[in-house]
């Protein structure tokens, strides 16, 4: 089939690279606008237009997608398919109807559970033990449209969003593949999404990835790492913001009695008072500073009592 390929992040290329290694011709690819990016907010192209560019292929960048200079274009290149990942913009019916075989949406999620922007990240904030991706035809209501395939992937005690979304990514342009084959062959039929376990799974802010040290430690474990690494966990010491990576259990026979977000410094770890037993520092990120081991962080906090996040 002829594609224009719709995606946006680094999470979007590896559906793109197998699109570009399948029997179909991608003619163009459709993605969003230049945007600031990186530590020093330098407008770049985004990952999936540089793939593209390197490959030869043209690229759309529409400020809107119902711009009618864009849905002038698409009618002209005549995709039989608009397949999806990560485009990170709605998409009106003037363009979903262009397609004969629609637009088709690579969405990392069983559905309908996690229908929405962040599904990955809900899965580990929610302790989701198995989560996967659906290949699914978009229609005006949010990933509610008809399912074509669906993929599994366990959720492992460790996994970041990060972790997760990379396993997800790779698996995921494989059945996106075989969804479009099957498209094409006729041996694949989209079936309506089921009425139960319909879930949402908003876009997560820096406000919602404070973390608040009253809640339980496996709590602020999932929350932590369901926000690594964007839009990355944070708390306060002494009025200024601190980064935090993953965290681990405290595992001691006899856990030390710390309040809610007070710090205890030891030999070889720094602990961290929760709503239920103590938790172990990974790396931290201070303003201005470069991501560094908690122990190293430690060794320049001030003495004079006890230092306590907030």
């Amino acid at each position: 089939m002829r594609l224009v390929f719709t995606g946006t992040p680094q999470t979007a290329v590896p559906a793109l690279d197998a699109l570009l290694a399948s029997r179909h011709e991608v003619a163009a690819v459709v993605t969003r606008p230049d945007a600031p990016a990186g530590r020093g907010r330098k407008v770049e192209a985004s990952p999936v237009a540089r793939r593209a560019a390197g490959a030869g292929i043209e690229v759309l960048t529409p400020p809107r997608a119902r711009d009618p200079e864009f849905l002038d274009r698409l009618r002209e290149i005549a995709p039989d398919c608009c397949p999806v990942t990560a485009y990170g913009a709605l998409l009106p019916q003037a363009a979903l109807d262009i397609p004969p075989n629609g637009w088709v949406n690579l969405h990392f999620s069983i559905l309908p559970a996690w229908r929405g922007a962040a599904p990955v990240q809900h899965a580990i904030l929610h302790g989701d033990d198995v989560t996967g991706a659906s290949t699914f035809r978009i229609v005006s209501e949010l990933d509610a449209g008809p399912v074509y395939g669906v993929l599994t992937e366990p959720v492992r005690p460790g996994d970041t969003t990060g972790t997760l979304l990379e396993r997800l990514s790779h698996a995921g342009a494989e059945l996106l593949v075989a969804t479009l084959d099957g498209i094409e062959d006729g041996t694949v039929q989209a079936v309506p999404q089921p009425a139960e376990g319909v879930s949402f799974a908003p876009k997560i802010t820096p406000a919602d990835a404070r973390v608040d040290w009253k809640l339980p430690a496996p709590v602020i474990d999932r929350l932590i790492r369901a926000c690594t690494p964007e839009p990355g966990a944070w708390t306060e010491l002494d009025g200024a913001r601190l980064k935090l990576g993953p965290v681990s259990p405290d595992v001691s026979a006899a856990p030390l009695d710390l309040a809610p977000g007070e710090l205890h410094v030891g030999r070889h770890a720094v602990l961290v008072g929760t709503g239920s037993r103590p938790v172990r520092l990974g790396d931290v990120q201070a303003p201005g500073k470069r991501l560094m081991n908690a122990s190293d962080w430690a060794r320049g906090l001030h003495s004079g009592g006890p230092a306590r996040f907030t």
